[in-house]
């Protein structure tokens, strides 16, 4: 079959898609691994040395420009992350080929890569900045900000997976909490600035999904604008993500109840975060952050919140980051009881209950971030198409 750099491409960005999603031995990940493979071996077939550039919204093979890429999404978050060109010069094998995938990917996420892969992908696969070879230096356009042509739709199904997974069997796929966590990763650094991708609900009773991968961004977001390092940021990022896993043990009529809680359901409502906490004790690798996050986040710095507490104490940096977060993305949430707030309402809020209900540190820092960072975000339903912000509030108290 003769290549077809076009093909290579699409298969190229799948696999990386797959990588960030999958964990290594994933039949979905080696599958998407094969096909980009074999895309490559096809390719170099009819072409010795592939030579692909991305430059905005043009990317170019050899010095043919790819019309049918024309404002491709990938080929913008390549050339972000310091690929702006990319040249195969000897046949790849699959481990070399995997290595540079990996690399790249690392580069997406922020990640650290090994040693040693680094060097394999060095023998033959060669990318880096336009002008390496003694080209003239070309400036790449400007790129939209808030603006993402992909959707989530796979790590909404798999962390809905996941919660079936805890809710039968008990047991919580870390790996594929992980998954989850470093594409959205990928999601945030696609543009030349950070994104914040945030799903809109669609229906009621998926609620816990669709709250936990937006305090999963806004955590992982506020955690790199505070300074944190890679590592940290992923880690807040699956406590976000898990920060309400207890919520499966409350019967979704709850959850999804359009009116007030009697005083029995309020006390099975607060019961979550003990519960989450239990939870995720019983997975055997090392969870104590999310552990915590999870026990923690419904907790005030005035000693309010619940569980309460029987000897006053100071809780952890992460629950107090991811407090903040889960409050904002609850109140911008229409619910059945309650429209969205607007984005101004909802700030008002977290500044009126700075120092009484959240950390005055984390809390001034979230909104100096939102502030800031409010046209950079992007609202997502789990479909290809992004779609509006939810209207604005109506004047009801907060129930979160």
């Amino acid at each position: 079959m003769s290549g077809d750099p076009a093909r290579f491409l699409n298969s190229f960005a799948q696999a990386l898609a797959a990588m960030a999603l999958y964990k290594v031995g994933h039949p979905a990940r080696e599958r998407a691994l094969d096909a980009a493979y074999q895309q490559i071996q096809d390719l170099q077939a009819d072409t010795a040395r592939p030579l692909f550039t991305f430059l905005g919204d043009e990317v170019v093979f050899g010095r043919l420009p790819l019309r049918e890429l024309k404002a491709w999404d990938w080929g913008k978050r390549l050339a972000q992350a310091g690929i702006q060109r990319l040249e195969f010069e000897d046949k790849v094998s699959r481990e070399e080929f995997e290595g540079f995938l990996e690399e790249v990917l690392a580069r997406l996420t922020l990640s650290v890569i090994s040693t040693e892969a680094r060097q394999m992908r060095r023998s033959s696969i060669r990318f880096g900045a336009v002008g390496l070879k003694g080209e003239t230096e070309l400036a790449a356009e400007p790129l939209p900000t808030a603006t993402i042509s992909f959707s989530l739709g796979e790590e909404v199904d798999t962390l809905r997976w996941l919660q079936k997974e805890v809710q039968t069997g008990g047991a919580v796929p870390l790996a594929e909490a992980e998954a989850v966590v470093r594409s959205l990763a990928v999601a945030m650094h696609s543009g030349r600035q950070v994104i914040l991708p945030l799903l809109q609900l669609k229906d009621f009773d998926q609620y816990t999904t669709t709250h936990s991968m937006n305090v999963a961004v806004l955590s992982m977001a506020l955690a790199e604008f505070l300074g944190l390092a890679a590592a940290d940021v992923r880690g807040f990022g699956i406590a976000g993500l898990l920060h309400d896993i207890g919520k499966i043990k409350i019967p979704l009529e709850v959850l999804t109840k359009p009116g007030r809680l009697t005083d029995e359901e309020r006390a099975l409502m607060n019961e979550h975060p003990a519960a989450g906490a239990r939870i995720l004790l019983d997975v055997e690798q090392d969870l104590d952050l999310a552990v915590v996050v999870a026990y923690e986040h419904h907790i005030m710095i005035n000693g309010g919140g619940y569980p309460a507490l029987h000897y006053a104490r100071d809780c952890h940096q992460a629950s107090k980051l991811v407090h903040v977060c889960d409050v904002y993305d609850a109140l911008r949430t229409k619910r059945p009881y309650r429209d969205a707030w607007s984005f101004e309402k909802t700030i008002a809020y977290l500044d009126e209950r700075n120092g009484l209900e959240f950390d005055p540190e984390m809390c001034t820092v979230f909104v100096r971030m939102m502030k800031q960072w409010e046209g950079q975000v992007t609202v997502l339903s789990d479909t290809a198409t992004p779609i509006a912000a939810s209207p604005a509030a109506q004047t009801n108290q907060p129930r979160v």
